[in-house]
């Protein structure tokens, strides 16, 4: 896949992470967007990392979670970063 096409699966896969979390996440649209293209990274890694998965295809399904996956882990923990500075 090249490098458009997993930037703009980052893109649309942390906005479909920011979707299905709940509650109001810190950073707005564009934070959100780019640890969504952090999240598609780091998915697609532990991807091939523990499942042996490969991100050839744009239109993979495994594609696809494994992006949604990883950005709802880095916006996770951003959350947890963030919520933890805001009341110290």
């Amino acid at each position: 896949m090249g490098f458009f096409a997993f930037l703009i699966l980052g893109l649309i896969a942390g906005a479909i992470a920011k979707l299905i979390l709940p509650g109001k996440q810190r950073g707005g649209w564009f934070v959100t967007l780019l640890l969504g293209v952090v999240g598609a990274m780091l998915g697609g890694w532990l991807g091939g990392l523990l499942f042996n998965a490969s991100l050839d295809s744009f239109f993979s399904l495994s594609t696809w979670v494994l992006a949604v996956g990883g950005s709802l882990i880095v916006l996770l923990i951003y959350g947890l970063i963030a919520g933890r500075r805001s009341k110290a």
